[in-house]
């Protein structure tokens, strides 16, 4: 098999596993992140547009130039905006559109003016309108890549508010997908710009390949990152990410309650151990002790200075400590002690160690 054909062989798998993978997301057969999963569905399938013109000329259905349609234009313009729909449903399942939000029409209502005037048959237009749809699309790609990491960023410190085991729920994977929409918009510009066949070559064909079979593999893996119940759901998204603002600076109970309940806590941490359940969030804490989950976020962040995902890992680490001191427990591996402690992985296991003791779980053992 020569080069050509290679890439053509790549070419068809990177479009039909695109295809694939994106009515997976649409019909959601595991009915999990529901909303997500339709608008990623919805990015997948506008992402595979962009080879759309080369499964057409091997299956010599047309020789024309897809990427010069004015349809096919404008859809494939909306890819980074529609990918952000995503990661805002991901993050928050509870998300509604408002008329405030007309304002992400405003860039593909200018695309759009931009492409009719281009097609208007004005010469003089005709070089400011190729440097604006340019431009307009290096802008978009920035744009709602850079804010799509910024939502991530904050989703991943929420999380810690009421999770210990962040680790299904991170949406870390989100954030490899974000520069590679970046670099895929770079190479539709200059495959706009100066269409050459061999421009999506073999080597760039194939690493967008693995990054499809990635993106598969953590998409689909991806669990239900909030609870199913709509008022938990609801209750733990309100909670403010960052403790540091003057919003959660501000008394939700006195400093008599503050420190009866922290007493409590500690007393219930030390006593029944509920840091051991691998499962345990906010929301059970919150129930053992009889209070609202609002309280008890305050109250660990305001009296502990953490948050939910340090206060509970800490504990965690020290019964570890101990686990890995007793001689009486070198029957069991690390990943063994991992589970025993209450992680449910040896990543972040092994990753929540280190940050506490600066040694890893081996390294302390000996």
């Amino acid at each position: 098999m020569n080069t050509i054909e290679l890439n053509r062989f790549v070419v068809i798998l990177i479009y039909g596993s695109l295809v694939l993978l994106s009515f997976l997301k649409l019909t959601n057969p595991l009915k999990v992140n529901q909303k997500a999963n339709f608008w990623f569905g919805m990015f997948l399938f506008l992402w595979s547009t962009f080879w759309l013109d080369e499964i057409l000329s091997l299956a010599k259905i047309s020789s024309i130039d897809i990427h010069s349609i004015f349809l096919i234009q404008f859809v494939q313009f909306l890819t980074p905006i529609i990918f952000f729909f995503s990661v805002l449903f991901y993050t928050n399942p509870a998300f509604k559109f408002k008329i405030s939000d007309l304002k992400y029409v405003a860039l593909p209502f200018i695309f759009f003016v931009n492409l009719l005037l281009l097609r208007s048959g004005d010469v003089e237009y005709q070089p400011i309108g190729e440097v604006v749809f340019i431009a307009l699309i290096l802008f978009q790609a920035v744009f709602y890549t850079g804010l799509s990491y910024l939502t991530i960023r904050k989703h991943q410190k929420r999380i810690q508010q009421f999770s210990a085991n962040t680790e299904g729920i991170n949406l870390n994977w989100l954030e490899y997908i974000i520069l590679v929409l970046f670099i895929v918009s770079i190479v539709y510009v200059i495959y706009n710009v100066s269409y050459d066949a061999s421009g999506l070559n073999i080597f760039i064909n194939l690493a967008f390949l693995l990054v499809i079979y990635f993106v598969g593999y953590y998409s689909l893996k991806q669990k239900e990152i909030y609870p199913v119940e709509e008022k938990q759901r609801e209750e733990l998204i309100s909670i403010n990410p960052d403790p540091e603002t003057e919003e959660t600076k501000r008394k939700l109970i006195s400093d008599d309650d503050l420190f009866k309940i922290k007493t409590q806590l500690e007393e219930l941490m030390n006593s029944e151990k509920p840091y051991l359940d691998s499962e345990l969030n906010l929301i059970k804490l919150a129930e053992q002790l009889s209070v609202s989950t609002h309280h008890l976020s305050y109250v660990i962040n305001k009296g502990f200075q953490k948050n939910f995902f340090q206060y509970v890992n800490e504990y965690r680490i020290e019964y570890a400590k101990k686990l890995l001191k007793d001689n009486s427990n070198n029957k069991l591996s690390i990943l063994g002690i991992a589970y025993e402690s209450g992680f449910n992985s040896k990543t972040s296991f092994n990753t929540t160690f280190k940050k506490l003791t600066d040694q890893t779980p081996s390294e302390f053992k000996k």
